[in-house]
């Protein structure tokens, strides 16, 4: 990004600031349409020079199940309206807009419609638990982008704190495996978005962020549970050309692997994803089912994302809330606890990968 004003990897929590009067949701954003698929997957992958053909193979994914509509804005559409209700309830009494990365509604129109409406400083709610460029610095480059196009007035955009660790998201990922009753000898497989290997070891201020916060938080989540059951972290949804490595292992190939040593019973478990989004639906609904159904005797389960669960809900409050009052603590939960971006923390790769979301 080139300007006076451009996001240059220091904290967007200036010293001198308005205080926060509303919250922006900020997500990755989806097509609501046939029509809609092709723009949004030029969008998604601008300047990684991705064939039309491909893209159109991609596109099949949502054409073909999906009737052309991801159902991850009406998925935001539920928690903007849970948040909505949740700050109705117990405060504190802020607007709530929402924007988007991919898709309408785009950032810009949301700070377009903040400004208009008085707006001087929003709270961002990334759909995005874990740090990586493109879970946590990606955003906070769009809406310092989207700052820019609109230009004078344009409301301040600060960043809510990580919540990979807190109650609310560990505690709810943990119920939704227990309600699936799984028996003593299953084996959990938490699932993220697999990243570019130099994306991942650059994730956070000191490198190596993002598998060493979805392990820990995996970790959490067996501790919650009833019985100590063996787990694994692997990787979904890879996008990348085969020459780049990525996050490995595969979901579908883990299966395989486990089949072969004898598992019998897994359970997945999608900790990267706040939503039961497309690549939930369909890289572990479908692409890994089927992996499973080839595999005789091999009993597979999937665990809900946190959604709009209330106890997910009211921690985001709470984070809001303790962000208003000057208490801000710390994210629970080591290694990599911290808020606050450094320089050079989580730098853009060279060649921009689709966002994992």
């Amino acid at each position: 990004m080139t300007g006076a004003g451009a996001y240059d990897g220091i904290d967007d929590r200036p010293l001198e600031a308005p205080p926060v009067d509303a919250l922006l949701l900020v997500s990755f954003g989806g097509p609501e349409g046939p029509d809609d698929v092709l723009p949004f997957l030029q969008n998604v992958t601008r300047g990684r020079d991705i064939p039309t053909a491909r893209l159109a193979e991609v596109g099949r994914h949502y054409l073909d199940v999906f009737d052309g509509v991801s159902p991850i804005n009406e998925q935001a559409r539920a928690l903007k309206a849970a948040l909505e209700a949740e700050l109705a309830a117990r405060g504190p009494d802020l607007p709530v807009y929402w924007g988007n990365r991919n898709w309408q509604p785009y950032l810009a129109d949301a700070l377009v419609q903040m400004r208009d409406d008085g707006v001087r400083h929003a709270l961002a709610v990334v759909t995005s638990a874990f740090p990586s460029y493109s879970g946590c610095r990606q955003y906070r480059e769009d809406w310092w982008r989207a700052r820019e196009e609109v230009g004078p007035g344009a409301p301040l955009v600060s960043k809510l704190r990580h919540y990979w660790a807190e109650e609310g998201f560990l505690g709810t990922i943990a119920r939704a495996v227990q309600a699936l009753q799984p028996g003593p000898d299953a084996r959990l497989v938490f699932t993220a978005h697999s990243i570019p290997t130099s994306m991942a070891s650059t994730s956070g201020p000191g490198g190596g962020a993002y598998v060493d916060t979805l392990r820990a938080a995996s970790a959490s989540v067996v501790e919650r549970l009833d019985r100590a059951y063996a787990w694994d972290l692997v990787f979904q949804s890879r996008s990348g050309p085969p020459q780049v490595p990525w996050l490995e292992p595969d979901v579908n190939d883990h299966l395989r692997t486990l089949h072969a040593d004898g598992v019998r019973e897994v359970v997945l478990v999608p900790i990267g994803f706040t939503s039961d989004h497309v690549e939930v639906l369909y890289d572990l609904d479908l692409e890994a089912a089927q992996t499973a159904a080839d595999l005789p005797g091999l009993r597979l389960t999937r665990a809900a994302t946190v959604g709009t669960d209330p106890a997910f809900v009211a921690m985001l409050r709470d984070l809001v809330a303790e962000r208003l009052v000057g208490d801000e603590q710390p994210s629970h939960g080591a290694p990599s606890t911290y808020d606050r971006c450094p320089v050079g923390c989580c730098p853009a790769p060279a060649r921009r990968p689709a966002a994992a979301r």
